[in-house]
């Protein structure tokens, strides 16, 4: 069974790793966008732009052809789309190009399309439909939860949620990633599991502010635990399951997002509280800081939806329109006393 990696950043390379190692003998390939990148990588078994110093596994072949990787695949084999989303659309016309497009796609990235505020199966689908490829059998999937791509890449313990309408996809994706040090847990929410990995990066930001203004834990943890309600609403609202928030790709993604320092979007929020503009910030980070590409869309999404999410508007806030930390504190505790547990507006 061919499994072929669409992107070599971080968590792409990470997961790539994993699944080389995996007991099954699996045959791996990793593309990258780069010619040059994919050459060093294959030669010198780094990332060093992304993964420093973590040697890749011998048996990953990484390429910068398509041609290369998909050489002899099959329907039954599985692309895993490790792009960010803004990269989405462009995958899936040249996966409908190939002679033989295998019909199991997983996607790993987190966040909403940044135009439209579309979840990733949306635009997946939107795209298969402006092909007129709907009527092909193509399964999808989501596959997220709390990780950090340097931990994976290590082989440290970690544990994930992939979500699909198809239970053959879940188990398809099981059978690659679950073993060793890695737990994969089933579900079918895909909204739910979709919206917790977008929300978690903005709210994220918003406790890097807190920390960096010197806020103190108790603060922290009623933006955290305000944050996930939040993140419950909307996930309710698009027809998600509100317990998708309790699990992995809500709480447990928002936990390690908001408090680990080897979060980007953590950093943002850090950096912006010490006093630096968010091109300064974003100038200084390297990586991408998701929750900054889809803040925005979070919050048109939720004033869409008619659902109140005043975390994520106040980031929006200090984001885009230049308001200033000390009046966002202001605002947010000076809003009305209301009942704690309103799923809905």
């Amino acid at each position: 069974m061919k499994v072929i990696f669409l992107g070599a950043g971080a968590w792409g390379t990470a997961m790539a790793m994993h699944a080389s190692k995996n007991p099954l003998q699996l045959d791996v390939g990793l593309w990258s966008r780069s010619a040059e990148q994919a050459k060093e990588m294959q030669t010198s078994k780094l990332n060093q732009k992304y993964l420093k110093d973590i040697r890749l596994p011998d048996s990953l072949k990484v390429s910068g052809s398509w041609s290369d990787l998909f050489a002899d695949a099959a329907e039954e084999d599985l692309v895993v789309i490790s792009t960010p989303v803004s990269g989405l659309k462009e995958v899936v016309h040249a996966l409908l190009a190939l002679p033989v497009c295998p019909k199991n796609w997983v996607w790993l990235c987190k966040g909403l399309e940044p135009e439209t505020s579309l979840m990733p199966h949306q635009v997946v689908e939107r795209e298969l439909k402006a092909a007129k490829s709907e009527g092909r059998e193509i399964q999808l999937a989501v596959l997220s939860g709390p990780s950090f791509a340097s931990e994976v890449a290590k082989g440290m313990p970690c544990a994930l949620t992939v979500a699909s309408r198809s239970e053959y996809l879940v188990a398809c994706v099981q059978r690659v990633f679950h073993y060793g040090n890695m737990r994969i847990y089933g579900s079918d929410d895909v909204v739910g599991v979709e919206l917790g990995g977008a929300i978690k990066n903005v709210l994220a930001i918003a406790t890097g502010i807190g920390d960096g203004l010197g806020l103190g834990l108790n603060a922290r943890a009623a933006l955290l635990t305000r944050g996930l309600n939040e993140m419950m609403r909307l996930i309710t609202a698009m027809g998600g399951k509100p317990e998708t928030a309790m699990g992995l790709t809500g709480v447990g993604d928002l936990i390690l997002t908001a408090t680990g320092d080897l979060s980007r979007n953590r950093q943002v929020g850090l950096q912006l509280a010490s006093g630096k503009t968010l091109s300064e910030v974003l100038a200084s980070l390297g990586h991408v800081a998701e929750g900054v590409r889809c803040a925005q869309a979070v919050n048109d999404l939720a004033i869409a939806k008619k659902v109140e999410m005043p975390i994520t508007q106040m980031v929006c806030q200090v984001l885009f329109e230049h308001l200033n930390l000390p009046d966002a504190v202001k605002l947010l505790m000076g809003r009305d006393a209301k009942p704690e547990n309103r799923l809905l507006n």
